[in-house]
């Protein structure tokens, strides 16, 4: 080994373009570009309201009793930390060999990894999450019937907007000092800026303990 080629081993690799709050340019077209933005609030502001009105919905309905629905509920939450895991490691980080693959690629996730803090792009456009959970809901009504569906499919919604909305506070709000949110956080991080292939969970680290795949950083 040459004395360049060692040396370049000892550099630590870089797996991103930019760590600073600024934004790269996704599309040609204005129009496009300008809906690739979307404020940290906006999940809260489309399906909080969803939210309130299906468990209203549910829990004044005497289908049910009010803890089996709120078992489901609790259920749904914990179908979506699993989703939102699995979702995570094998299609935001599969990589394509395909140019029109790769682009896609690029939309999904890429562009959050490139530039991990820009604040414009940590949660997913409406016009992407409204699709999928229209089609949720079919799912889990379709397969469970309204009674057991609905409470699931409830708090499935509200686990993505608890990933979406705590997936902005750990690159942003590093004022908050509790014990779990600065472990959380750290966990996160250490997936952008040190190893993209460990820590695949977001809202938790629940299923990268079952999966083997905590960062090595925490693991030591």
């Amino acid at each position: 080994m040459s004395v360049k080629e060692e040396a370049n081993n000892t550099v630590p690799k870089q797996y991103f373009v930019s760590a600073k709050d600024e934004s790269a340019r996704m599309f040609k077209n204005p129009l496009l570009h300008f809906f690739s933005f979307v404020h940290w609030s906006t999940p809260m502001f489309v399906y909080i309201p969803l939210i309130c009105y299906f468990l209203y919905y549910f829990l004044s309905d005497a289908a049910l009793s009010y803890y089996n629905d709120l078992g489901l509920f609790a259920l749904g939450i914990f179908i979506w930390s699993f989703f939102e895991y699995i979702a995570h490691r094998f299609l935001f980080h599969y990589q394509p060999s395909s140019t029109w693959g790769q682009r896609m690629h690029f939309l999904l996730h890429g562009v959050h990894h490139d530039y991990p803090n820009d604040s414009w792009r940590l949660v997913m456009p409406p016009g992407f999450s409204l699709p999928l959970a229209i089609l949720f809901y079919f799912i889990y009504v379709g397969i469970l019937g309204t009674a057991y569906g609905l409470p699931c499919y409830t708090g499935f919604i509200f686990g993505y907007v608890v990933y979406d909305t705590l997936h902005f506070a750990l690159h942003h709000a590093k004022f908050i000092k509790a014990k779990w949110f600065v472990i959380l956080r750290k966990h996160h991080i250490d997936h952008h800026f040190s190893n993209p292939d460990e820590g695949f969970g977001v809202s938790n680290f629940f299923w990268d303990h079952v999966f083997g795949t905590v960062p090595s950083k925490i693991k030591k």
